[in-house]
């Protein structure tokens, strides 16, 4: 990037986010920080850092010596995203609102809010990498892979590629912990948020409820046989080991599967029992970085966040759909999640899992 430029920095109150506005600053950029409030319906609960992160925010900004604004975008967050993630759970499925807040909020809403104030672009904390040839905006993995974000950013095109900065791509956690104290920034010890982004750290379950009624039903074996009760389809994903409450002897018992209709949990005993095992994977809702999709052919694959690549064939792919075929067997392969597929560090995009 050369030039000074006016960068609009996506400030939480975070380490990531703080030395990326500080590096921002260093280089000569004009910076702003903006602060996004997506969660209002109880932030003065003992689970919700809101207060908290935009006092961190507000600290660094003047340390930093950059203007900070908070910015409200509560609304567009419950239209855009926490519609979606009621319906997902209410359906019986497991979706990912991470990549969507950030096709929705941090790189739509957030995004058009910093060109209201003539930013030339858009910076966050993201571990992500950006590479411009021939006028095309490569989204990449970043060099810590231990840290690598891209998985979360698939769904961004190259409109909103091209106005977005990711500075910490090319650098590793503990270095940008180091920066942060070298610069006497107050988050540089701070501990990274876990959990849904609006959720935070407080109890899933406990949560869900007071927006989606309970359905408790049976839980079975593949064989029919019942071996004990679930409170609700929404509240268990594929794979799930703890929390089934499950007695006996033998191997630990896994959802395997739901059954919508009847209303049952499909579980099974052992972590590589055949339901858990998949060879292939069917797509929809698809998004690709490039806004064109990629031909058929040898790739690779992520189909949850916390996973090594998986060799994989594009099958086919058209304008609804795509089917993935992995050369290993895939593990508890779950619908509602995001598939996404890489080309080497280039990341391409990718779908929700049907």
């Amino acid at each position: 990037m050369t030039g000074k430029k006016r960068i609009v920095v996506g400030m939480s109150g975070g380490v990531d986010s703080s030395v990326t506005a500080w590096l921002l600053k260093q280089q000569g950029h004009e910076v702003i920080g903006v602060f996004m409030q997506n969660w209002e319906d109880d932030n003065d609960s003992e689970f919700c850092s809101i207060k908290e992160d935009s006092l961190d925010a507000m600290s660094v900004a003047d340390i930093v010596g950059i203007d900070m604004e908070i910015v409200n975008f509560a609304k567009e967050y419950k239209d855009r995203v926490f519609s979606y993630f009621l319906k997902e759970y209410s359906a019986g499925r497991t979706p990912n609102p991470d990549v969507l807040c950030n096709a929705e909020i941090k790189f739509k809403a957030f995004l058009d809010y910093a060109m209201e104030l003539g930013a030339d672009c858009i910076a966050t904390g993201h571990y992500a990498r950006k590479m411009v040839r021939d006028d095309r905006h490569y989204l990449m993995k970043a060099v810590d892979e231990t840290k690598d974000q891209s998985y979360f950013l698939y769904r961004l095109n190259q409109s909103q590629l091209s106005r977005s900065l990711f500075p910490l791509g090319d650098i590793r956690k503990s270095e940008v912990r180091r920066l942060a104290e070298e610069a006497g920034l107050p988050t540089a010890g701070k501990k990274d948020s876990t959990g849904i982004c609006f959720i935070g750290e407080r109890p899933f379950r406990e949560f869900l409820q007071r927006y989606l009624p309970t359905s408790p039903g049976q839980m079975v074996t593949p064989e029919g046989k019942v071996v004990g009760e679930h409170i609700g389809l929404m509240y268990y994903t594929l794979g799930q080991r703890k929390g089934l409450g499950i007695g006996g002897q033998g191997e630990p018992w896994f959802v395997a599967a739901k059954d919508i209709p009847e209303n049952r949990l499909i579980v099974v005993q052992g972590h590589d029992h055949p339901l858990l095992l998949k060879p292939s994977l069917s797509m929809t809702d698809l998004s690709w970085t490039l806004d064109v999709a990629p031909e058929v052919g040898d790739y690779t694959a992520k189909n949850r966040y916390r996973m090594p690549d998986a060799a994989c064939r594009l099958d086919s792919v058209d304008a609804q759909s795509a089917t993935l075929t992995f050369r290993d067997m895939q593990w508890a392969v779950t619908p509602g999640q995001s598939a996404v597929l890489y080309d080497g560090d280039i990341c391409l995009g990718g779908g929700i899992i049907l």
